[in-house]
């Protein structure tokens, strides 16, 4: 007896994970379709929505006919989708992903990106210089593409990832222009500015208070004209360098690692002389660390550092060149010299120039100051940001060394492997599938929000990749 049930339990729980998968792929269809037919517009998406739909907002409030690009807009949502038809082979989802795309090709702006969000009113033809209008007659209409907070770069991704599913020659000429438009972005020395399309602004400046050691206060001018500079603020640069990697693995096109090489070079360029090895958010086209907004100071940034130690790493993978990894131990030596003080791995986001000292602001006055007593809440000033994760990657790089970790990136994983993840992710799966509720919807707190079906999308996506068997 003990012999028959010890036959028959591999027997039960592979029919048990079969009942999983399939409950797994009708809750990603049913969620799919309440996304596709009651949240979407003309294929694209904002970032929440209330429960009823009458709310609607992607950084902040919007109208019933616009999308955002922004992530986890649109292209992040459309990316979640090609995972999940990768994982099925389900026309549903590839489905919506096209629709995502398309949704982007209207929005292209004749400057070749994206603006944060698109506006398909008539209102919004008047306000944006889109690509398939006819070439604007007045300078009020915007006609820049945006860089920060990865909006061009989620849209070529998602484009990219499009394309090599389908012959979609709408999408397929969106993404050659918009690549080609963020090469001839690039500026002389290899970075990229937050924006680009239009002429460089007339400079003008602004009074900022600085309290002093001594607690006394003295008044200077900063520029507030920025997002012409080299911007390594929020990713821009780093996410270009992404960008270009890619589509040179997808399309194998030399113009872009090219690209990639330079922006790695711009990388070793821009960083600052020891003792103080990183990076400031963004520079001056003479390489000079130069305000952004009224909290973002010339210094040299923790967060950038970050960043930029990961996109030397990769551009090295992608090159095998090992002078992108040379800057790297003197900016991990000055991020390790600059831990703040406590138990916990703590950053500044930003340190003096010169003297390394610790910088944050006042809140609701944004003076510049040395304590942290009072910060203001919008914005991180201290953090984590990666630092430690970023050192050990660079440990691991040199330990292993570029073939090994290449070998690695692209070998499948084994049967016993799947197996193995997909056991461990049966409570997670089980959890997203209970919150899923009879219309399609994972709420939080009231609001249908994209980053959520994102990440449960995903999550049930990668589960059945684990799977490894058909599906009804």
């Amino acid at each position: 007896m003990k012999s028959l049930l010890s036959a028959l339990l591999p027997l039960v729980a592979a029919a048990q994970a079969g009942d999983l998968a399939a409950e797994a792929l009708a809750g990603m269809k049913r969620a799919t379709e309440f996304f596709t037919r009651e949240v979407a517009y003309h294929g694209g998406y904002l970032w929440r929505y209330s429960e009823d739909l009458k709310q609607r907002e992607g950084e902040g409030k919007a109208t019933a006919t616009q999308v955002w690009v922004q992530p986890p807009g649109t292209p992040a949502v459309g990316l979640a989708f090609v995972r999940a038809y990768q994982a099925t082979g389900e026309r549903q989802f590839l489905d919506a992903a096209v629709a995502a795309a398309h949704a982007l090709v209207f929005g292209q702006m004749r400057s070749g990106g994206w603006e944060y969000s698109i506006d398909f009113s008539e209102a919004g033809s008047k306000r944006f210089a889109y690509r398939h209008l006819p070439e604007p007659k007045s300078k009020s209409i915007r006609t820049h593409s945006v860089l920060d907070d990865d909006t061009t770069q989620a849209a070529l991704r998602h484009l990219m990832a499009v394309d090599q599913l389908v012959k979609d020659e709408k999408v397929h000429e969106a993404l050659a222009y918009g690549l080609d438009a963020l090469l001839k972005a690039q500026l002389p020395k290899g970075g990229w500015p937050q924006v680009f399309g239009q002429p460089e602004p007339e400079q003008q400046t602004a009074p900022y208070v600085k309290i002093e050691l001594d607690g006394s206060r003295t008044t200077h001018q900063r520029p507030t004209r920025y997002w012409h500079y080299a911007t390594f603020n929020d990713g821009a640069i780093n996410d270009c360098i992404a960008v270009c990697l890619e589509a040179h693995e997808r399309m194998k096109e030399a113009k872009c690692l090219d690209a990639a090489r330079r922006a790695g070079d711009f990388i070793i360029l821009s960083q600052l002389k020891a003792p103080q090895a990183g990076w400031a958010q963004q520079y001056t086209h003479d390489l000079k660390p130069e305000w952004a907004r009224k909290f973002e100071p010339p210094a040299a940034c923790s967060a950038v550092a970050v960043r930029n130690i990961r996109s030397l790493i990769e551009v090295w993978l992608a090159t095998g060149d090992a002078k992108y990894l040379e800057p790297i131990p003197a900016a991990l030596d000055w991020l390790e010299r600059s831990r703040l003080a406590g138990d916990r791995p703590r950053w500044a986001r930003f340190y003096e120039l010169g003297t390394n000292r610790p910088l944050y602001f006042v809140k609701g006055t944004y003076e510049l100051t040395y304590r942290d007593d009072n910060l203001p809440t919008h914005y991180s000033f201290v953090g984590e940001y990666g630092v430690e994760s970023a050192a050990r990657w660079f440990r691991a790089a040199k330990e292993k060394g570029r073939d090994a970790i290449l070998a690695e990136r692209s070998r499948k994983p084994t049967a016993e492997e799947l197996r193995a993840k997909g056991k461990g992710m049966e409570g997670q799966v089980r959890s997203i599938l209970a919150a899923l509720d009879a219309r399609g919807r994972w709420l939080t707190d009231g609001w249908i929000e994209c980053r959520t079906f994102i990440r449960n999308l995903d999550a049930l996506s990668t589960y059945l990749v684990a799977q490894q068997r058909p599906l009804p």
